[in-house]
């Protein structure tokens, strides 16, 4: 499919000092896939392949102010979310995810690889109330899904039950990502209120996975801001990441970047 237009998405999420994930991975992600990434910058990291030594959230009148002006002028055809940090942001971007009056593809960052909370506890009550019931698409993995719902997702069974808890809290759609679920292979299922979509292939034996979530979300939000269907982004974003994840060039000594500009090669 060819898409109607650029798209325009404005990303709001944290800043990942190696690159590989954050609003750094979500512009070249969308770059490469031929979107406009704009961005709204709700806390800056520390962080290497290694994992994160600090954090320095911005303030929530800030982050609003970003995201205003591009808003005002830019326009902004899909919202992504990414780390949001506490509840004051998030009580911020939803109130702008419903000004923008555009689909917004929800990635509940909780984790970073490393172990480091990116979302603090008293702001995941809010995230459940607000930004759930915002999403047009939320994309959780296995933890996070089982903080939002309390239920253990350690099989494909355990990934339908909490996309479909998640669908009965108001998201329009949920994008079940399997890859912390065990197995030979890997599922993601796109549960809607219509029935199930699954995406899968075999598991790639690789530590270098960061920022495969921020990756396929932006995917995901770049393909509904250039007027793709649901289904069809979801599948060329989960195409995307795999060959970004197979093409990874191999940095850093723990959980290395992916290749997000592999469709870009030879054009130039």
């Amino acid at each position: 499919m060819t898409p109607s237009s650029p798209g325009r998405v404005l990303v709001i999420a944290g800043s990942d000092s190696g690159g590989g994930a954050g609003i750094q991975g979500d512009i070249k992600t969308i770059t490469a896939l031929g979107g406009y990434a704009a961005t709204a910058i709700t806390a800056i990291t520390a962080q290497n392949s290694l994992g994160v030594s600090a954090i320095q959230r911005i303030e929530p009148e800030m982050v609003e102010l970003q995201a205003r002006a591009v808003l005002a002028d830019i326009g902004a055809d899909a919202i992504k979310t990414g780390m949001l940090g506490g509840r004051k942001i998030v009580e911020a971007v939803a109130a702008l995810i419903d000004e923008a009056g555009v689909p917004a593809v929800i990635d509940p960052v909780m984790l970073a690889k490393s172990g480091a909370a990116l979302l603090k506890p008293g702001a995941i009550k809010a995230f459940e109330a607000l930004m759930v019931p915002r999403a047009a698409l939320l994309t959780p993995n296995a933890p996070e899904a089982e903080a939002l719902t309390g239920l253990k997702v350690e099989d494909l069974d355990g990934q339908r039950r909490a996309g479909e808890a998640l669908l009965k809290r108001g998201a329009r759609a949920v994008l079940m990502k399997g890859g912390h679920v065990a197995g030979a292979t890997v599922t993601d299922l796109l549960i809607t209120p219509d029935g199930e979509t699954s995406f899968a292939g075999p598991r790639l034996e690789t530590r270098h996975t960061h920022g495969t979530g921020c990756a396929l979300a932006s995917a995901c939000a770049t393909g509904l801001a250039q007027g793709m269907s649901l289904e069809a982004a979801v599948a060329r974003a989960w195409a995307y990441v795999g060959e970004a994840i197979r093409q990874a060039p191999g940095f850093g000594g723990g959980a290395g970047p992916l290749d997000l500009g592999w469709p870009l090669r030879g054009r130039v």
